[in-house]
């Protein structure tokens, strides 16, 4: 079978069916083919599809591929496309947009637990300077202090876009895609090489707005599909070896580092400052670059999330980007604004 994770094709491109003509176009015929849809998370609901359609013995191979072109539109109509997700009543007709969503919860969380803009900061040139090795990010410049924070010309380069974030506290408006390929654990040690096993997956849900929940900054979709993960693989926090956090915004990588348990409720930001996230920290996270760097192609990013982390356990990147011995990971593929999230526990296994 053939899934495919994409979210704006109608819309954007004038082109729906995707996965019916990736099918043909890979001379795939006569496998099943489906889009799977669902906003940011698209494409790690695409992965558990086919996890659940191979769990239950009716398929033993799937392609699972994200894509997205959102950067050959107008800024104005991509806008647009991604506020479409907020709700039609409460929110789109007021102007709602995510990075707006994105400020408002900063703003929250800064207050609530002490973040501030060093905070915020430090995620910028860490996920920067990971995205300048990574040939297929999106920005593969690095960041200096002068350029964003305290030169003469910081309030130019990095303007305030919805307070208290900054333009490089968002992520990048981004083309790209990414593929895998499911199967059986007996294929799969029919290659001969070391695989990776999803050890654990978990999905959860939360209120469309944000202003029906009775603590925005709780996230806990987040908190509830971590722990669903983590229960599956009988694993814990403690556990994970890396990681590729949804950080649409900067604020978001601290938040979800802090609700999976990684650490206690306000010190995400510090453990950032304190180098915990690089890597060779604690636990690294977003080697990657993540959506901030690499780049947030929608329906691809849960794809891209899972495969930066199968590259990182088969010890596959070069020695700049690779996590030493690193055996388990974890993925957190946030939809809307952490009203559908899915994560995800990976796991080396020797053939």
């Amino acid at each position: 079978a053939v899934y495919v994770a994409n979210v704006g094709g109608g819309m954007l491109q004038h082109q729906t069916a995707i996965a019916s003509s990736l099918a043909d176009r890979l001379s795939l015929l006569p496998a099943a083919a489906e889009t799977i849809e669902n906003g940011p998370a698209s494409g790690s609901s695409a992965v558990k599809n086919g996890l659940l359609a191979i769990a239950s013995g009716y398929y033993d191979t799937i392609l699972v591929v994200g894509g997205e072109k959102m950067h050959e539109v107008a800024s104005q109509c991509a806008t647009d496309f991604v506020s479409s997700m907020t709700h039609p009543q409460a929110e789109y007709p007021y102007g709602i947009t995510m990075p707006a969503l994105g400020g408002m919860f900063a703003r929250l969380y800064m207050e609530k637990y002490g973040v501030t803009r060093e905070h915020l900061h430090a995620v910028t040139l860490k996920n920067h300077a990971m995205g300048a090795l990574n040939p297929y990010a999106h920005f593969k410049k690095p960041l200096n202090d002068k350029d964003i924070f305290d030169g003469p010309q910081a309030l130019v380069n990095n303007p305030i876009l919805a307070d208290p974030l900054r333009l490089y506290d968002l992520c990048p408006t981004s083309d790209g895609a990414a593929a895998l390929v499911l199967s059986t654990v007996d294929i799969a040690k029919k290659m001969g090489r070391p695989y990776i096993v999803i050890a654990g997956f978990g999905q959860a849900t939360d209120t469309h707005t944000l202003a029906e929940r009775a603590d925005p900054t709780e996230l806990k979709a987040v908190t509830l599909a971590a722990q669903k993960a983590f229960a599956m693989a009988n694993l814990k926090p403690s556990d994970i070896h890396v990681a590729e956090l949804h950080d649409a915004f900067t604020i978001l990588e601290i938040a979800e580092s802090e609700r999976i348990g990684f650490f206690k409720e306000g010190e995400g930001g510090d453990a950032a400052i304190n180098g915990q996230t690089r890597l060779g920290g604690q636990i690294p996270i977003n080697v990657s670059g993540g959506l901030k760097a690499r780049g947030h192609p929608m329906g691809a990013t849960g794809v891209a999330q899972i495969v930066d982390i199968v590259w990182q356990l088969r010890h596959e990147l070069p020695e700049n980007r690779q996590v030493k011995n690193a055996e388990i990971g974890l993925t957190i593929n946030f939809g809307g604004f952490a009203n559908n999230v899915l994560c995800f526990i990976l796991r080396r296994a020797e053939a």
